[in-house]
């Protein structure tokens, strides 16, 4: 057998429940390595594409940019009748966390949780401990998870197919950061989405999670960008039994080449998160390795990534990033005598703003004042440098700029 498994299968938009739920049957049925996981596992966390501060667009009856009921109850009700495992719903709202709102402002599939008796659980209030990554981070070293997450659980990730405006794609694997916990006993949201840092930190958590069943929801899809982006009717479910292979028939069905990096469309921003984990031994983005069978033909509709920024401008800020990481590195003392336990926004090797709960109330940009082009590094002064920053990947950015003989 090959080393991953993925179908994808044709579904009609408009489809029942019963229908929705028959042709995902027909996509998990041959997943015979997620059933071996999730049947021994005693409890099973599902990581469904759900939050958001509003109702999301609807297109031809589906939510545009997040899991609809369909393919939630679908996903439940399988896991239901195939397993004997305790399951729940796992999330950490970035709108409850940052904007104060409340669990039924926010959680688009509340209903269909209560429906099928699932718990909703917060990872942003469960007691934190930090997890090593398994065979050791690309990123960091550590990771601030919480500690109802034990090692023998199983996790589900299910997601919309759509693009995303820094990273490319958003898929099975960027789903993932929707419950990475915030501060102040994680680290915030920006912190880790950061110019450079996001594809290996995405490895990272790829590698410590290790979806046992991922799922994409393509019933109807989203070109341009994650939010506010264009629609699509892609009549399209998607299942796989590792996140990289997944995402990388899923990335190829959206007309986009899996083995492609930045400076490639979708990719204008930043590196391809999945060939970065593919180049360090988990998954794959080459199609031949992977036993993948698919109802569709590629590619389901235009797909593409809305270009936010010069491209000039994103090569410095790739650039400069990397450039202060090592400064910073190498002044580490000179920072730890006037900043030691805060964060702080380096740019052209001085402090532009710090504070201790690392919570970003005004813009980079604005922040950046005249040096725009100039990127602000984002770092947690730490004596210790627990978390363990590898800095060697600054180094390899430099490497390729340099290579690639843009700047």
């Amino acid at each position: 057998m090959q080393n991953y498994q993925v179908r994808a299968v044709q579904c009609d938009h408009l489809a029942s429940d019963e229908e929705v739920y028959l042709a995902l049957k027909r996509a998990t049925a041959p997943l015979s390595r997620s059933w071996e996981r999730l049947k021994k596992t005693r409890r099973i966390w599902v990581k469904f594409n759900q939050d958001w501060r509003a109702e999301p667009p609807i297109l031809a009856g589906n939510r545009r940019e997040l899991v609809s009921d369909s393919v939630a109850r679908a996903v439940l009700r399988l896991l239901r009748e195939n397993t004997s495992a305790e399951i729940l719903c796992a999330e950490v709202s970035f709108f409850q966390a940052y904007n104060d709102m409340k669990l039924e402002e926010t959680t688009r599939l509340k209903h269909v949780l209560e429906e099928l008796e699932v718990p909703y659980v917060d990872w942003d209030h469960q007691p934190i401990i930090p997890r090593s990554v398994p065979g050791g981070g690309l990123m960091f070293r550590h990771y601030f998870l919480p500690e109802c997450l034990r090692e023998d659980d199983a996790l589900v990730s299910v997601q919309k197919l759509k693009n995303h405006a820094y990273m490319g794609v958003t898929l099975c694997l960027k789903n993932l950061f929707g419950i990475m916990p915030t501060d102040p006993h994680g680290r915030p949201r920006h912190y880790y989405h950061h110019l450079v840092r996001m594809p290996y930190m995405l490895a990272d958590i790829g590698r410590i999670f290790n979806p046992a069943l991922n799922i994409l929801d393509a019933l109807v899809s989203q070109a341009g960008r994650e939010w506010g982006g264009e629609g699509r009717i892609t009549n399209t479910l998607v299942a796989g039994d590792h996140p990289i292979a997944t995402d990388a028939c899923a990335t190829y069905l959206m007309g986009h080449d899996p083995n492609s990096d930045w400076l490639t469309p979708p990719f204008h921003r930043d590196r391809n998160a999945l060939r970065v984990a593919a180049e360090n031994n988990f998954g794959t983005v080459n199609l031949t390795e992977i036993d993948f069978k698919s109802e569709v033909q590629a590619p389901l509709g235009e797909f593409f990534t809305q270009i936010t920024d010069p491209l000039e401008r994103v090569i410095s800020w790739r650039r400069t990033t990397a450039e202060q990481a090592l400064y910073y590195r190498d002044h580490q003392s000179q920072f730890l005598d006037k900043y030691s336990g805060e964060y702080i926004l380096l740019q052209e090797g001085e402090v532009r703003w710090h504070d201790k709960s690392g919570r970003l109330k005004t813009s980079r940009r604005l922040l950046a004042g005249s040096g725009q082009d100039e990127a602000m590094f984002f770092k947690y002064v730490d004596p210790q440098e627990f978390e363990g920053e590898n800095f060697a990947i600054y180094e390899q950015t430099l490497e390729q700029i340099q290579a690639l003989k843009i700047s």
